[in-house]
């Protein structure tokens, strides 16, 4: 049976930044009116620091019992917050598709939003990465990864999930140009791109699929149960829909720039 009531989870309350386009070897930023000491957005970033405070009250549904297989009816999904998504109005807007956990999907789009902020002046740049295939193993905590032994699904060449943590000591406050710093190549993954307003789209289809291989491997269990734990954990701040490559079709509607990061 499907647990339907909402669990309200902040959204965007690690969202953080990117820095004010100004002539200083630092990077300026605002607090963005959230909660915790991530929460800085780039300075003139109104129409994103609007984003983040509608999407960090919107719901989020991550106590279910089971989930079938198809999703079809709007209380399975975080719809609210797709609904935010869907309507932002920031001058640039854009989709990465990201498919496969060994590409450097995190990287590229560290790179656009630096680009977009820093070189093209566009303090409300939304990077949206619409996540499946086996870069959806990435959404998923570390406890699910132990439970299911995720890191066969990775390849075997991954041991843990090791997309999301923040580089020891970056702060937005760093050099824009320090290469191991808060804006750099040596600080690519899932936390600092959520600090500085991009937003993981996770896919319901990726997820039941994983969950039906982990069964086949163990010979018992229920796809739909598997599901439902490995949804119910999902990391913070993502935005649930039925299916990543249909979302695709929406977010184009939508206006968002389409790119193939893997």
């Amino acid at each position: 049976m499907i647990d339907q009531p909402l669990n309200r989870r902040r959204a965007f309350a690690m969202l953080g930044g990117a820095a004010a386009l100004l002539a200083m070897p630092g990077a300026a930023f605002a607090q963005a009116g959230g909660s915790g000491a991530g929460s800085a957005l780039p300075s003139g970033s109104g129409a994103l620091a609007e984003l983040s405070r509608r999407l960090r009250t919107a719901p989020r549904r991550r106590s279910f019992d089971t989930v079938p297989f198809m999703i079809d009816r709007r209380e399975l999904w975080d719809h609210e917050a797709s609904d935010l998504l869907l309507s932002y109005r920031g001058d640039r807007k854009q989709m990465w598709e990201s498919s496969d956990i060994g590409a450097p999907w995190l990287n590229l789009m560290r790179e656009a939003m630096n680009g977009q902020v820093f070189a093209h002046g566009h303090p409300d740049f939304l990077s949206v990465a619409a996540v499946h295939g086996t870069a959806h193993l990435a959404l998923f905590n570390q406890a699910m990864w132990d439970r299911y032994g995720l890191a066969a699904n990775a390849g075997g060449q991954i041991t843990r999930n090791a997309f999301v943590a923040e580089r020891a000591g970056v702060s937005p406050t760093d050099d824009r140009q320090k290469v191991d710093g808060f804006y750099g190549a040596g600080n690519n993954n899932i936390a600092t791109l959520q600090r500085r307003g991009a937003v993981m789209v996770a896919c319901h289809d990726s997820i039941h699929a994983i969950a039906r291989g982990i069964v086949t491997k163990a010979g018992t269990g229920s796809p739909d149960t598997v599901a439902a734990d490995l949804t119910n954990n999902l990391i913070d701040d993502v935005v649930l829909v039925p299916s990543v490559v249909a979302y695709l079709v929406e977010l184009q509607e939508a206006g968002f720039t389409y790119a193939k990061a893997s």
